[in-house]
């Protein structure tokens, strides 16, 4: 499928908002309010805005988005700057047709392009894996509340990047409020 994607606009953000809303309208492990958090993650200090990318189809269309904000492996007095991958959406007509996975590869790509080294995911088992993402337990690396160990993982963006590293990952207030 011919899908161009370019980092999201300002004047995109309604129209972001109702395809996010659209695409976890029939997910069963949603709490359907994936676009506020979209919403509470741009206004917050964890928002970084070439990181934050709509596929559009050929009639420049939003059909697809994905979010990649700050988060931080805390460690006792040891801090380490990560990302949070949350939330990806298609719209359900565009599902299954690989547009998130592109979104995914250009979004990894720009992070490692911004220097940023890693990035954590609480999603399916069976899918994030094939993008490079392990249990986060294989570096001590928790979430802050309870969930299965295989659907919280993270990825290396530069090889050895967390090494010595161990923590809680803590997420901007944006995912709590």
């Amino acid at each position: 499928m011919d899908i161009l994607i370019r980092q999201e606009l300002t004047e995109d953000y309604n129209t972001t908002e109702e395809m996010v809303k659209r695409a976890f309208l029939n997910e069963e492990y949603s709490d359907k309010k994936e676009h506020v958090l979209v919403n509470r993650i741009r206004k917050s200090d964890a928002f970084i805005p070439e990181l934050s990318l709509v596929a559009l189809n050929q009639d420049k269309d939003i059909v697809g988005h994905i979010l990649l904000s700050k988060v931080k492996i805390i460690d006792d007095d040891n801090t380490v700057d990560s990302l949070a991958l949350a939330p990806v959406s298609v719209a359900p007509e565009y599902q299954k047709k690989g547009i998130g996975s592109q979104l995914i590869h250009a979004a990894l790509k720009n992070a490692k392009e911004l220097s940023y080294r890693s990035v954590i995911v609480l999603g399916h088992k069976d899918y994030y894996p094939k993008f490079g993402f392990k249990p986060a337990s294989l570096w001590n690396i928790q979430a802050p509340f309870e969930v299965p160990d295989e659907v919280f993982m993270v990825l290396e963006l530069t090889e050895n990047s967390l090494k010595n590293v161990q923590g809680i990952v803590h997420y901007s207030t944006a995912f709590s409020e």
